[in-house]
């Protein structure tokens, strides 16, 4: 398998400065409010030389850069936009899985017979992204997932980065583990008291410190992947595009039914987007965050996709009971997401 991750750079920043050109010398951040209660969604590369970061609270961004502007997220606008890009894509590779808005996966084994036509048509994509949006975006190739989507963000932003088949273990081994996607905040902070600091460290452990450190099937996952063993396929059957609303309150809520309603307001506008858009989805999640901005989020799957905007309200608030029972207190943000995202079938009419 030959595939490829494309991520566009600094999406949300780059849109917002070819709609207002303007705004590409100057450190631009889009979020929030940052007098208020605000959270950086992304910046562009001039605020990131300040440490400006997505999820960061605009009231940081503000103060490591008093004079950076800020603009509001403008959602329809980047749907637009990506939708333009990912056909554009689709004239160079035929098959893809978009896993966001930015990014995706490309199956580059389709149109190229080994890594030096694999990295023409990666050159080939960019070239096409970039003449019919004026969005730069950065790809890494290579022979699974895990290892693609590493390299992707190796040289951002304009960067191609390809990874041939028996090179994916070497490439991999300096990154720190918490870069290897699937190792979170806790398997992170065990590794690494463990001494398991990089990738190729995990790559390196035997069966018995496997165990101790990562209990459980997970652990030998995250060691194959450390390897550059990852045996996922791109996945065709929907576009795991999430849809999302989320708020920032003015005052920190502890307060369970405003919470409830707040999210039975989200999930309307998440169902009506689903309806308008022909789709339903698997999965419900509900996001909170804390005053300290520590982020916990929960999902439920289920076996039929709905867009029925009472069901996903309920999951939600079921949801958010579940993390508060994780961890109580106030809450400065809450959110709902779907994704697994699929059309509608159509009945034939007989």
């Amino acid at each position: 398998m030959i595939v490829a991750h494309l991520d566009l750079d600094a999406f949300y920043a780059a849109v917002e400065e070819l709609e207002n050109p303007e705004l590409r010398t100057k450190p631009l951040v889009v979020g929030g409010d940052p007098h208020g209660r605000g959270v950086v969604a992304t910046a562009n590369y001039e605020a990131r030389k300040f440490g400006i970061h997505s999820a960061m609270s605009c009231a940081e961004a503000l103060r490591r850069c008093p004079h950076a502007v800020f603009v509001r997220s403008r959602h329809a606008l980047y749907r637009e936009y990506s939708q333009h890009v990912w056909e554009t894509v689709r004239g160079v590779v035929p098959t893809v899985e978009r896993t966001g808005l930015d990014e995706g996966y490309l199956d580059i084994g389709e149109v190229a017979r080994d890594f030096l036509g694999a990295r023409k048509v990666a050159e080939a994509v960019q070239t096409a992204v970039r003449a019919a949006t004026s969005l730069t975006c950065s790809l890494g190739v290579s022979t699974s997932k895990v290892v693609a989507k590493i390299a992707s963000d190796h040289r951002k932003p304009a960067g191609l980065v390809v990874v041939p088949a028996g090179s994916e273990a070497a490439f991999l081994a300096s990154f720190a583990v918490r870069r290897l996607p699937g190792v979170g905040p806790k398997a992170e902070q065990r590794l690494v008291a463990g001494g398991v600091e990089t990738i190729g460290a995990l790559a390196q452990l035997g069966d018995s410190d496997l165990k101790l450190l990562l209990p459980g099937s997970v652990g030998t996952v995250l060691r194959d992947r450390a390897r550059g063993i990852d045996p996922r396929g791109l996945d065709l059957q929907t576009e795991r595009i999430s849809i999302s609303v989320e708020n920032t309150f003015e005052r920190d809520l502890t307060d369970r039914n405003l919470l409830h309603a707040e999210l039975r307001r989200m999930a309307e506008q998440v169902a009506g987007h689903l309806q308008k858009t022909g789709r339903t989805a698997r999965t419900v999640s509900t996001k909170v965050r804390y005053p300290d901005f520590a982020i916990r989020s929960r999902s439920t799957s289920l076996r039929v996709g709905i867009d029925d905007a009472g069901q996903i309200g309920e999951l939600a608030c079921g949801l958010l009971d579940r993390a508060l029972a994780d961890r109580p207190g106030a809450l400065r943000l809450v959110g709902v997401g779907v994704s697994g995202l699929a059309s509608h079938r159509q009945l034939a009419l007989v």
